[in-house]
């Protein structure tokens, strides 16, 4: 005992006397032969990237943390019996590794010992620092030490030392700002209400039961996946009210529901829960309040409300209840609580009550253009589902290709009239599969045949154009045979971007349709449509909107993924007000997100990716539900007030944890920008010169007193190419000028990073050119690190010409390599040039948009 105080002693000095920490010296007798079993395996150990290590004694080395985390790059170097001693003596061992995150829980034996707190708190100091000096990248989670039960009359000497926990916990706290370790609570969670452990976590008063790791790793489940402490909710209920109690789904046996039009949500959340490991029976009727459960409940909750989509859910420490007036209702709480319990453990007590701003809360995919499978087709709808998005558009013909099943016109769908895809198309069993999938989900199929517009391979197929006599025969035939297939209430039949040589064509086919009590929807600009026809509006339109005619209406306006860069869409999309309005009304019915890609693409997943869609349906998902926005459309962060810039702060933190925790096998194309400050330096005429340098980018240049403005975000668009209607950063943009932007970017040390960059967005439906070799643009934009120029990728077809039928490969930064740019320790400066001639572009297909891309992958 002599020789382990005056170590401690020794330490004491050695951390605060010197910058460098300097470790003591052992006698291999000092601990005991586990520890030498255990501490020379972890020496055998391979060197694993972003290794996760749990450090302590044996309440650490009893877990299962790679099976509790689902086989992260947990390693467990827990000892049982382990002192702080033990771990500083190790400590080589545990920074060879260069683990990502730490997780530290120790001193519980230290106490034992009798070792002082004071003692205690040095050497966890110590520990702290070394693997800081050692491995300065890794973060470190010092956890508290659990509370112990003397009630059970064993180990006497560690759980007679409470007073001595609570006080070490406490020191920990207050040291966590000053030693820059992050400090986690588990003490509080795990006492009762005389501050001993509690009785259902143990069965020795110092040891965990599987409960107690339940818990455990539910309170350290955010800080390992870098989450939000508490669970974040897309879309953002109305009303939430959380209360303290938590209620462990694992303990969950039944779930009861009250009516048998319930079924199917009932077996929806089993599913749910079998996913996480939780098996349940299903029982119709009421609920035992003496275990804890989960009631699905259609009640009448308002008499002069009938609304069928709102629901309540309460959680407390006993039970879940979710409830609603309709099973839509339910079956979106059902979401909700699939939100809230993202450990699979534990779900906190909470009160919500909820309800959509828009009934229509729509996406569209375009499979005319480029097939999907119908695998693809459901993962989309899988995710549009746990978003509460209602509406899903099949966009089934085009010019291209006709991939819709029609059994009595079969030379529809045969290959020689398809230019993309050849072959590929939709059976009527697979559509049918499609409608009942989507049903089960509370999503409703709206199919598009769009006519007379963009049926070229019609054309070819039957010989005749549609809007002539024979034509318009086949198309009511097509239509019957639809409406006698398949359920649809809603049929759209397209019909803009079209001469209409025919003015009896539309009429008679929406009449037709009425007919067979179809509601009729078409775009807008379109045809010649009667007052009855559901407008979905792809350009301005201000009849419609103004409300001049009492036409219902979809807003799809600047909602279309393929025109938007990944970063930018996220943005524009949460700011938009949708129709205009607040919420739903008698004419704005709500808006339909679109995914519209003209170009050919080498692999369907690359409609996914390049079109950012998953970022882009989440912030869709937001601001359908909730409504509000901002009537303005814009195209960068902070261009709606301090309000908004708050507002989308907090929805950003809301969707970095969502691609975390439920996007971690499909693409996700966005990283954090709201934080990302830029300094503009301009403009500087550059009278066509493209490649002429001004003050920022010669040697020894003075910006203190040039600043421009401040912007803030990963892409910054300089002017959009739809400008003035959607609003760049410059408010007075103009041409042939050059701009500058600059920022720090703070490194822990000399390494190399992964960024994103790129200075244009390359439509998906249109054909544009391909960069010329050693450039990242056509107008001679460049950027440097630290006085170093990243040079531009070395593109696949450079100075390719635009060709629809010719896949993007590398000319996107979201689909591309990142580039790899090197950094010193300490502050590092980032500086990009963009200068622009015409704004014009060389044609429609290559527009400008003025913009540039960096951002750090995470």
């Amino acid at each position: 005992m002599l020789k382990y105080s005056l170590a401690l002693l020794f330490l004491v000095f050695s951390v605060t006397g010197f910058a460098q920490v300097v470790l003591p010296s052992y006698p291999q007798a000092t601990f005991p032969t586990y520890y030498w079993q255990k501490s020379t395996q972890f020496q055998m150990l391979p060197i694993t990237q972003k290794s996760i290590l749990f450090i302590g004694d044996s309440l650490t080395d009893g877990a299962e943390w790679a099976t509790l985390f689902n086989g992260t790059n947990t390693l467990n170097f827990g000892i049982s019996g382990e002192t702080s001693a033990g771990v500083i003596n190790r400590l080589p061992e545990i920074v060879r590794h260069r683990p990502a995150k730490v997780f530290l829980m120790i001193g519980i034996n230290d106490l034992a010992r009798n070792i002082s707190v004071d003692s205690l708190m040095s050497n966890i100091k110590l520990i702290v620092g070394y693997i800081k000096q050692n491995s300065n990248a890794t973060k470190i989670f010092v956890q508290t030490l659990l509370p112990v039960n003397n009630d059970f009359k064993t180990f006497s000497g560690h759980t007679n030392k409470g007073d001595s926990i609570l006080k070490l916990n406490t020191e920990l706290s207050k040291e966590a700002e000053k030693s820059a370790f992050v400090f986690v609570d588990l003490h509080s969670y795990f006492s009762d209400t005389n501050g001993k452990l509690k009785r259902e976590f143990t069965n020795d008063g110092l040891h965990l039961k599987g409960a107690g790791y339940a818990l455990w790793k539910h309170l350290i489940h955010p800080h390992l996946y870098g989450l939000e402490s508490e669970p974040e909710l897309i879309p953002m209920p109305k009303r939430i009210v959380k209360s303290t109690g938590l209620l462990p789904l694992f303990q969950v046996k039944t779930i009861y529901y009250n009516a048998d039009s319930l079924l199917n949500e009932a077996e929806s959340l089993r599913q749910q829960l079998s996913i996480a490991g939780i098996a349940v029976k299903l029982i119709k009727g009421k609920r035992d309040h003496r275990v804890p459960s989960i009631s699905l409940e259609i009640v009448k909750t308002k008499p002069e409300i009938n609304d069928l989509e709102a629901y309540s859910l309460r959680v407390s420490s006993q039970e879940i209840i979710i409830s609603s007036d309709g099973k839509a209702g339910v079956y979106y709480g059902i979401q909700t609580l699939a939100q809230l319990a993202r450990d699979g453990y534990y779900v906190g007590a909470i009160d919500i009550q909820d309800s959509p701003a828009f009934k229509w809360r729509g996406y569209m995919v375009d499979v005319g253009r480029n097939y999907q499978s119908v695998a693809l087709l459901k993962q989309q709808i899988d995710k549009m589902a746990f978003y509460k998005l209602n509406v899903f558009h099949l966009h089934l013909t085009e010019d291209i290709a006709w991939r819709l099943e029609i059994k009595r016109y079969p030379e529809l769908t045969q290959p020689e009239f398809m230019e993309r895809n050849k072959g590929m198309y939709y059976t009527v069993s697979e559509i049918k599969d499609l409608i009942n999938y989507c049903k089960m989900r509370h999503i409703l199929v709206v199919p598009e045949i769009d006519v007379p517009g963009h049926s070229a391979a019609f054309r070819k197929a039957m010989k005749t154009d549609m809007q002539s006599d024979s034509g318009l025969v086949i198309v009511k035939n097509i239509l019957r045979e639809i409406s006698d297939t398949y359920d649809f209430p809603y049929i759209h039949i397209g019909a803009d971007e079209v001469k209409i040589t025919n003015k009896n064509f539309l009429p008679a086919i929406s009449a037709f349709l009425k007919s067979s009590n179809k509601k009729v929807i078409g775009w807008e600009p379109g045809g010649n449509f009667d007052e009855s026809t559901i407008r979905q509006l792809w350009m301005d339109d201000a009849a419609v909107t103004a409300n001049k005619v009492k036409i219902q209406y979809i807003d799809s306006r600047h909602l279309y993924l393929n025109h938007m860069d990944p970063m930018e869409s996220v943005v524009t999309i949460f700011n938009r007000q949708l129709c205009g309005v607040n919420q739903s009304d008698q004419q704005a019915l709500g808006a339909t997100l679109c995914l519209w890609p003209d170009r050919a693409v080498e692999k369907q997943e690359d409609l996914i990716n390049m079109n950012g869609v998953y970022p882009a349906m989440l912030a869709f998902a937001e601001r359908s539900w909730v409504g509000n926005g901002y009537k303005d459309w814009v195209a960068n962060i902070d261009l709606n007030g301090k309000q908004a810039l708050d507002d989308f702060k907090a929805f950003e933190k809301r969707l970095m944890d969502h691609k975390k925790v439920f996007f971690t096998e499909l693409p996700f194309p966005y990283l954090k920008q709201s934080e990302l400050k830029w300094q503009l330096y301009g403009p500087y005429e550059n009278n066509a010169n493209l490649r002429e340098k001004f003050d920022p980018e010669l040697e020894n240049s003075d910006l203190g007193s040039q600043v421009s403005q401040t912007v803030l975000g990963g892409t910054i668009i300089l002017r959009h190419w739809w400008a003035p209607k959607i609003k760049g950063v410059l408010k007075d943009p103009k041409e042939n000028t050059t701009w500058y932007a600059t920022r720090k970017v703070w490194s822990e040390q000399d390494t190399v990073k992964k960024f994103w960059i790129g200075f244009n967005n390359f439509s998906r439906s249109q054909a544009v050119d391909t960069p010329p070799a050693g450039q990242w643009d056509n107008h001679q934009s460049q950027i440097w690190v630290n006085g170093e120029l990243i040079p531009p990728p070395n593109w696949l077809h450079a100075e390719q010409k635009g060709n629809l039928e010719i896949p993007l490969m590398d000319e996107g930064y979201e689909y591309r390599i990142p580039a790899l740019v090197r950094f010193n320790r300490g502050w590092n400066t980032i500086l990009v040039k963009v200068p622009i001639g015409n704004f014009a572009g060389k044609n429609w297909n290559n527009p400008e948009k003025w913009m540039f891309t960096c951002v750090e992958l995470e």
